[in-house]
């Protein structure tokens, strides 16, 4: 059963990205031929443009995360079958159609957030209201991400010396490539084999640190990283990570057709398991694999200004969506392939990561990588999707910061428009929030997570209408991920109430409060008469 999900999963993948994705990209009117603002914005810091494998690599690594992994296992509670499903459908449907369209979106406005495309479209009040949400969300990014990347150097101490020197090697990398001018094939190759020495040495020269001490340096590294320009850090860790993200798939895949593990888990448990209902836990608990709103603002903050051709969008954008897609269906087989007790002992020892690294480790054993190798491998890549999630957060969080500002007070007279002041809130909101835990924080940042997916949505859909392009691929998938999200943080609320942990009440009760306002801005421009305002 194990072989028949994951080959089922990639061929409908392939066959999606071929037809459905061509024809968004036809009704929609991607044009080949026109600049993008990674040429006419040039500014060597943000807006840089990138090789299409380059901005592959940086994109992918970006949404994915740790959510494509955390989710899945997570949502496993209810059965295989439905998770499964929403994974398949989900990426094709819904999630593919939120990242092309907020890419595609963002690039036809400057490369500038999805906040900026709502002001253009809805309105001023609209941006506002969206900015806050995406900046609750963003903290609630770092304060899961950051949790779930310090569990996992805590339990896999090789993780931690590796991750630390391939962060040096990034910028290495990068100076040569950018600077030196060292040809990008020569400068892969050597690259990739520093790559594997510095997993090497990490196994030799593990680094073991208390929990709060790696939180510390993980906050203080994506200050830095967040900061920093895009071809010194972000653009070349993240092209060098695609080839550790790429190799633990294919090795992935690879084990799933030789090992070929039989599914333990049950194909459906039960509607209702320990209070927590399907409708719409599972929604929101499978998020990075199916559909989800943080991708819109790596879509929009950092992709977008980086995008050398029009024609890449559907690569960057829908592509992605569909890889990440595979990476769920990988993670859901290694909960399912494990039994109940075997499962919550590694969640107990080292939360989700543990869980899947133990079992994509397994899987390449049948092709003869020693497990405690192959699991130290995957732990990285795992870490490297993570620390990619939480710097692109951090820098898209002081955008969206300095965003909410440039237009109340001339840039150089306010401090909240100052890039190290913006990043320092956004990185300190997140790093408070996380205090409480990745289980904690997790099932809020869902919900802020699906909901903010449903208001990208709803934007790029305004504003194609102006354009009077087709919109009807946007109904079905708002229309649901606004009655799933709205359902879950009310429940989510009053669960947060129930124990105490009032700064997540008081987060949940904002994020409903501005979605409530935006979907209600969105629907007067959705069923109003067309009018091609916006070119």
């Amino acid at each position: 059963m194990s072989l028949i999900l994951i080959l089922g999963a990639i061929v409908a993948f392939i066959i999606a990205y071929v037809t459905y994705g061509s024809w968004l990209a036809k009704e929609w009117g991607v044009d080949i031929t026109r600049k993008t603002p990674a040429h006419t914005m040039t500014d060597g810091v943000d807006y840089v443009p990138a090789k299409a494998p380059i901005l592959l690599g940086h994109h992918f690594a970006s949404i994915a995360g740790a959510g494509p992994i955390v989710g899945p296992i997570a949502a496993s509670m209810f059965g295989w079958l439905p998770v499964f499903l929403w994974i398949v459908i989900g990426s094709i449907f819904v999630g593919g159609v939120h990242d092309f369209s907020s890419l595609f979106s963002s690039i036809r406005h400057e490369g500038k957030s999805i906040g900026h495309v709502i002001e253009k479209n809805i309105g001023m009040l609209g941006k506002k209201l969206f900015n806050i949400f995406a900046f609750l969300t963003l903290a609630l990014v770092i304060a899961a991400f950051s949790n779930i990347v310090v569990n996992t150097f805590v339990a896999v101490p090789a993780v931690g010396t590796t991750s630390i020197l391939f962060i040096i090697l990034a910028v290495g990398f990068g100076y040569a490539t950018n600077r030196l001018n060292v040809p990008l094939g020569i400068a892969t190759v050597v690259g990739v084999a520093l790559l594997i020495a510095c997993i090497w040495l990490g196994l030799i020269f593990p680094i073991v640190l208390s929990f709060n001490v790696w939180y510390m340096i993980v906050l203080v590294y994506i200050f830095i990283a967040s900061v920093a320009p895009v071809y010194i850090l972000l653009q070349p860790r993240d092209y060098l990570n695609s080839f550790l993200l790429y190799a633990m798939i294919i090795g992935a895949v690879l084990g799933l057709i030789l090992f070929r593990p039989d599914i333990q888990l049950p194909a459906v448990t039960a509607f209702n398991v320990n209070g927590s209902w399907m409708f719409p836990i599972l929604f929101v608990t499978v998020a990075c694999g199916a559909i989800s709103g943080f991708h819109s603002l790596i879509s929009s903050g950092t992709s977008s200004k980086q995008l050398d051709k029009e024609g890449d969008a559907k690569l960057i954008g829908y592509g992605s969506m569909l890889i990440e897609g595979v990476l769920a269906v990988i993670a859901l087989i290694s909960a399912a392939y494990l039994g109940a007790d075997k499962l919550a002992e590694l969640l107990k020892a080292g939360g989700p990561n543990n869980v899947f690294s133990d079992g994509v480790g397994t899987f390449m054993v049948s092709f003869g990588i020693p497990f405690a190798v192959g699991k130290s491998f995957v732990a990285l890549a795992i870490s490297a999707f993570a620390l990619t999630s939480l710097d692109s957060a951090a820098r898209i969080g002081r955008f969206v910061f300095q965003e909410y500002f440039e237009k109340e007070i001339k840039a150089d007279m306010s401090i909240f428009t100052n890039k190290y002041v913006a990043t320092f809130i956004t990185v300190g909101v997140g790093g408070f929030l996380g205090v409480a835990g990745w289980q904690i924080v997790w099932p809020i940042f869902g919900s802020a997570n699906q909901l903010l997916a449903a208001i990208a949505l709803m934007s790029a859909a305004v504003w194609l209408k102006h354009q009077g392009k087709n919109i009807k691929m946007f109904t079905i998938p708002m229309i649901f991920m606004f009655s799933v999200t709205m359902f879950a943080l009310v429940l989510l609320i009053r669960s947060n109430l129930l124990t105490s942990n009032y700064p997540l009440v008081v987060v949940g009760i904002a994020l409903l409060i501005l979605a409530l306002i935006l979907a209600k801005q969105a629907f007067d421009q959705l069923t109003a008469k067309t009018d091609n305002k916006v070119a």
